[in-house]
């Protein structure tokens, strides 16, 4: 192990600082850690507190607005927050804490530098912990999942999956065989909550209005299929407003099938447990979320699911000086009737606690009383595209336009800052002005492909295509040429097949206009 680059001030004559150790950059801990640096801004003047955020990515990603951002409706780059710019008290550590060991209160991390260094992971110790690395993508053994799907967790994801979307589009208009230009116009999205209706709706709408500028695609060529293993989707609208979304869906010539999984997407084929198989190119993985697997490697009690055990106080049950809340809390609701009940891992929730949470720690280093966290659920909205939504807030339902605008409204008061809040709003005034934009920047994920192969190289493939095409070997590289084809093979014949044997599976396009 590497000792902290700060360890705690233990010059003589001087007493230790008092260290907050924040782990994780997501909304929780950011809006934790502002929090902090303003109630203890004299303590971190005088150099007696200090505050360490380490995060895997260096912003904060809101990701109620992913689905705009994949759609265009907002710039990617305005759905984050950058953590060195709003906390400027705290240090900055872009790396993953790996492990806590809160008996010893020490965590280890790593960073991009240590495997260049070779080091090991470093150790800092801590007096105070704040432990939210949010969820990851909750994923099933689904065959062909890792190699062909791709999630919607990350600003990444949103735009490499907007890029894929066009991509799709301009190889159907571009090719001569029926069978790939079918595959490349069917889209399948799995899971029905939040995320998977919503980037199902918006990249729906897109993808509508781009065919008028495609001289051989009509919006009825597409098609759209949104698959859910319950009997519902949007649970937290309620039953009558998410009955209303599938209406609303199937109405767009959206293929909405309840009681249904994945069984199985290898060779750009989705097999369905009702029977079906759909050739495609496209699948997207959005069926739930889990804890981040770093609460496992702590020596912190944890529940049945994987999540942190805390008090309604946001501390972690039956420990100090450890705190928690968002997704990786299990905190209990002591609004709920039902004793024993959770509060739900939204952000609804995640939002209020961060303020709770912070005026704790605070309280807790002054010797002050705790307060509880309570907040009664409001309700939930939700987008189903441009102008469509669904709503239940405090007991009333919405529906459509009005929706819509309450979704909007809600979450650009949530988004942080005020530089965000501004540019996102002046984008959503000036695409009510303009038309939008369908241009795919698939080349922003590999930059160096058009010099590699000005220089003699072979372009490694685009991250943008490592969701659909198996990896190229080495051997393969070196060749030129796509895994599993002969030399000389076209560039539409599919991997393995015979010669002049087509079919959906074929990885690349024909180049000529059909």
């Amino acid at each position: 192990m590497v000792k902290a680059a700060y360890s705690r001030d233990t010059t003589p004559g001087t007493s230790p600082r008092t260290r907050i150790l924040v782990a994780g950059g997501g909304y929780v801990g950011m809006y934790t850690a502002i929090r902090l640096q303003q109630k203890l801004k004299s303590e971190l003047e005088r150099g007696e507190v200090e505050i360490v955020v380490v995060s895997t990515e260096p912003y904060m990603t809101y990701q109620p607005f992913l689905p705009e951002a994949a759609a265009g409706s907002i710039s990617p780059r305005h759905v984050v927050v950058p953590l060195r710019r709003v906390l400027y008290r705290c240090k900055i550590v872009s790396g993953e804490v790996r492990s806590v060991d809160h008996a010893k209160r020490t965590a280890t991390y790593t960073t991009l530098a240590t495997e260049e260094e070779g080091a090991g992971a470093i150790q800092i110790g801590y007096d105070e912990l704040v432990l939210a690395p949010g969820s990851v993508s909750r994923t099933l053994p689904v065959p062909g999942l890792a190699e062909y799907a791709i999630g919607f967790k990350t600003v990444e994801e949103a735009i490499g999956l907007r890029n894929h979307v066009i991509e799709q589009m301009d190889i159907a208009s571009s090719t001569r065989e029926p069978a790939l230009r079918a595959a490349a116009l069917t889209f399948v999205v799995v899971g029905g909550g939040y995320a998977g209706v919503e980037a199902l709706a918006e990249l729906e709408d897109m993808a509508r209005y781009a065919t008028r500028y495609y001289h051989n695609i009509k919006p009825e060529d597409l098609k759209w299929i949104l698959v859910e293993a319950s009997n519902r989707i949007l649970p937290e609208v309620g039953e009558e407003m998410g009955k209303y979304a599938i209406r609303e869906l199937r109405a767009r010539n959206i293929d909405v099938r309840l009681d249904t999984r994945l069984d199985s997407c290898e060779n750009r084929v989705a097999v369905l447990s009702d029977g079906s198989r759909l050739p495609t190119r496209t699948v997207v993985w959005t069926a739930g979320v889990k804890p981040a697997p770093v609460l496992a490697a702590t020596d912190l009690p944890l529940n049945e699911r994987g999540r942190l055990r805390c008090t309604a106080e946001l501390t972690v049950e039956g420990t100090g000086h450890a705190w928690s809340a968002g997704d990786a809390a299990a905190v209990p609701d002591v609004t709920a009737e039902a004793p024993g009940t959770e509060c739900a891992p939204n952000a609804q929730h995640a939002v209020r606690q961060t303020k709770v949470l912070a005026e704790n720690i605070v309280a807790s280093l002054r010797g002050r009383p705790l307060k509880p966290y309570a907040h009664k659920y409001v309700g939930s909205v939700a987008s189903l595209g441009l102008h469509k939504g669904v709503a239940h807030v405090y007991g009333r339902k919405l529906k459509g336009y009005p929706a819509w605008l309450m979704h909007r409204a809600y979450h650009l008061s949530r988004m942080p800052t005020f530089n965000r809040k501004a540019r996102i709003l002046a984008e959503w005034t000036l695409s009510g002005l303009f038309k939008r934009e369908i241009v795919s920047l698939g080349s922003l994920e590999h930059p160096r492909a058009e010099f590699e192969l000005a220089a003699g190289g072979v372009p490694s493939r685009p991250l943008a295509r490592r969701h659909e095409d198996p990896p190229m070997s080495a051997r393969e590289r070196r060749r030129g040429r796509a895994p599993g084809t002969r030399p000389g093979a076209p560039s539409g014949e599919a991997p393995g097949e015979d010669r002049g044997r087509k079919g959906p599976d074929a990885p690349g396009p024909v180049t000529e206009e059909g």
